[in-house]
């Protein structure tokens, strides 16, 4: 009786990956046929395939509609997906690492590094730039993986990492560099506009040349964090039972906390500071779902890039031409999904 409750449980998983998978397509390809200049989702879809290979279709549109849609809103689509996978899938780790429901991807520090880092790229007098982008989210992901191994050496007592002291050793870093931002601010002067907009969140500055740095970077930390979802199961258990079961609980511990580290630097370094993301997302998909990481983790990087791509296109439209911070419109819009999906599972309960 048990197996035979589970396997249909199990295979309504599995449609709903292979559903939302084709959901996200769908949205990604309509997202990118959506703006100041209104492109017909067909001729979208054309552009699109075109630049598949071996498929030669004659173009029927014109050159400034291929240049929006594959040089202007294409990577933005795709960086907005790949952002909402990453702090998804991240916060859906913390969670199950930390045994915290209030567990998220900024919980130790991250984004309060990149804040830093980000402000004073903003502050400095020079214009460096790199491989296609500024010095802003290179100092960005430098602070947010300084901030995580400041922590990480403060809270380590030998090998053993504890988590409560990893989490209060974050709390208290994360404060002292907000302080230190918001001093910044202070002196920012003419700065303190574009300051506000980056660690409030945006897309509109997305290019290929971010794509490319930040598309590897998320695919290798989720790769990572996929192959222990089974021990993110166990460890539910309590870490002396997972360590009973054959699991170093120490040695994992590090190696997911490197890898959510990893792709939550790289969300926000070209982005900003993206709020409610990475701790709606995994709890609504365990809400629906239910708390199986072989399928929570992939519901959620599914979930979390329609999510945000969504949200994207709000920003983009609902005050065009003026663009709304993406962070606005993610707690405007998934803080009342979320608290409806909790209100109803409180009364299934009952």
């Amino acid at each position: 009786m048990a197996s035979a409750m589970l396997f249909p449980r199990r295979r309504g998983r599995v449609y709903a990956i292979a559903i939302l998978a084709g959901v996200l397509l769908a949205v990604g390809a309509f997202a990118a046929s959506v703006g100041s200049v209104d492109i017909p989702l067909g001729t979208t879809l054309a552009i699109l395939i075109s630049k598949l290979p071996f498929i030669n279709i004659e173009p029927t549109w014109t050159e400034s509609f291929e240049i929006i849609v594959v040089d202007i809103r294409l990577p933005r689509v795709i960086l907005a997906g790949v952002v909402g996978a990453a702090l998804a899938v991240a916060g859906a780790a913390y969670q199950a690492l930390f045994r915290n429901p209030l567990a998220e991807p900024y919980l130790i520090g991250a984004a309060q590094g990149a804040a830093l880092g980000a402000v004073i790229g903003f502050l400095l007098p020079i214009g460096v730039t790199g491989l296609g982008y500024g010095v802003v989210p290179i100092l960005a992901f430098i602070g947010a993986l300084l901030s995580i191994f400041i922590v990480y050496n403060i809270a380590r007592v030998g090998r053993l990492l504890p988590v409560t002291t990893l989490i209060l050793a974050g709390v208290a870093l994360s404060a002292l560099l907000m302080a230190i931002v918001s001093y910044l601010l202070t002196i920012a002067g003419d700065s303190v506009h574009g300051i506000i907009f980056w660690l409030i969140g945006s897309f509109s500055l997305s290019k290929w040349s971010e794509v490319a740095v930040a598309l590897p970077v998320v695919l290798f930390g989720v790769g990572v964090i996929m192959i222990y979802a089974r021990s993110l199961n166990l460890i539910q258990l309590g870490e002396e039972q997972a360590q009973q079961l054959g699991i170093n609980t120490e040695r994992m511990k590090i190696i997911l906390l490197t890898a959510a580290t990893l792709i939550t630097a790289a969300a926000v370094s070209f982005v900003g500071i993206i709020g409610f993301v990475g701790i709606i997302i995994p709890h609504a998909v365990r809400l629906i779902w239910g708390p199986d990481h072989r399928f929570l983790l992939p519901l959620s990087i599914l979930v979390g890039a329609i999510f945000l791509i969504l949200a994207d296109i709000l920003a983009r439209t609902v005050n065009a031409p003026t663009e709304v911070p993406i962070g606005v419109i993610t707690a405007l819009t998934g803080v009342p999904f979320f608290l409806y999906l909790l209100r109803r599972r409180t009364r299934i309960l009952n």
